[in-house]
């Protein structure tokens, strides 16, 4: 294995977006393609920077309020798949890599300390952010994972 591997795709999904148009230009720059979801692609998009809608991916729309945007087989598929052992049976299942995951979550914490009500507060508990993150960690060997924006400002 390569101690380098290049990124081909990215996929960025930002509560924070500080310095987020910077990255993906960057990236966009270098030739990767960048999946993106709800308020992070306008961003991104405004900003002048193509971007590939996360349903595209998926496979399905975004559902329930924006609930249901990550989490499906194709994108944790294509976190998980272990690049040398499983590269044959993702071909066969048109799963393409996913190489580095941008991602930081809800503001859960800044949210309660400004007392939201209880509705603001499950609307804030992050489950696909979370879902994407631990499944790059888990194959950290091929995909890179950045959670905050100190890292990439």
């Amino acid at each position: 294995m390569d101690l380098l591997i290049p990124i081909r795709r990215a996929l960025i999904s930002v509560s924070d977006k500080t310095g987020v148009v910077a990255l993906a230009q960057s990236l966009a720059d270098a030739g990767c393609e960048i999946i993106s979801t709800g308020g992070t692609q306008r961003k991104l998009e405004e900003a002048g920077i193509a971007t590939t809608e996360i349903s595209t991916v998926t496979g399905n729309p975004e559902a329930f309020g924006g609930r249901m945007k990550t989490i499906s087989f194709n994108i944790e598929s294509a976190l998980l798949f272990d690049r040398e052992k499983d590269a044959e049976e993702a071909a066969a299942l048109n799963i393409e890599p996913i190489d580095l995951v941008v991602c930081n979550l809800y503001p859960f914490q800044e949210v309660l300390k400004k007392g939201a009500d209880f509705e603001t507060l499950i609307e804030n508990i992050d489950i696909g952010g979370p879902t994407m993150i631990r499944a790059a960690a888990k194959n950290f060997k091929y995909v890179a994972t950045v959670t905050q924006p100190s890292d990439y400002t």
